[in-house]
């Protein structure tokens, strides 16, 4: 019982015209290669992760405070930036308020990242609403006055 928990079974598919030993070795050789080059570089995420992954990183982790809804506008700043953080939702207090755990290597490029992000919505606050224009221009077309007499003085020429 004890051999079967511990043994590991590996499938391996070789299409071939005939099965030679030199083929045999040639492709075990291949198999171990891929397998060392996980085992010594795993796959590090960037961008938004769990904060499991990364914690698991190793890099000191910090966090930062955010009540604004607007997430999706940051994801973007932080992807252009290559910051690699976590969000994760404080939904205790009414408003929500998100947290951001980055890394402590990536404080730097977070500031610059937060920078244009408070940049960027102060901006979107201080532009006219499209919506507010668009009533504006129709009360302008009801009130005013239009000619709405047609004229039928069509001549056709040849």
């Amino acid at each position: 019982m004890q051999e079967e928990v511990t043994e590991r079974t590996v499938a391996l598919s070789v299409r071939a015209a005939k099965m030679t030993g030199r083929l045999l070795q040639s492709v075990l050789r291949k198999v171990l290669a891929e397998i060392r080059k996980k085992r010594d570089n795993p796959k590090i995420h960037r961008g938004r992760q769990s904060v499991k992954k990364l914690v698991r990183q190793g890099a000191g982790v910090s966090n930062v405070e955010i009540t604004d809804g607007n997430i999706k506008s940051f994801e973007r700043v932080a992807k252009k930036y290559g910051v690699d953080y976590a969000l994760k939702k404080d939904g205790t207090v009414s408003p929500p308020r998100w947290l951001v755990f980055f890394k402590g290597r990536d404080a730097d490029a977070l500031t610059a990242a937060f920078r244009e992000f408070t940049a960027k919505t102060v901006r979107n606050r201080e532009k006219p609403s499209v919506l507010e224009q668009l009533g504006k221009f129709k009360d302008l077309v009801k009130n005013s006055v239009i000619d709405k007499v047609k004229h039928r003085n069509q001549v056709q020429e040849r």
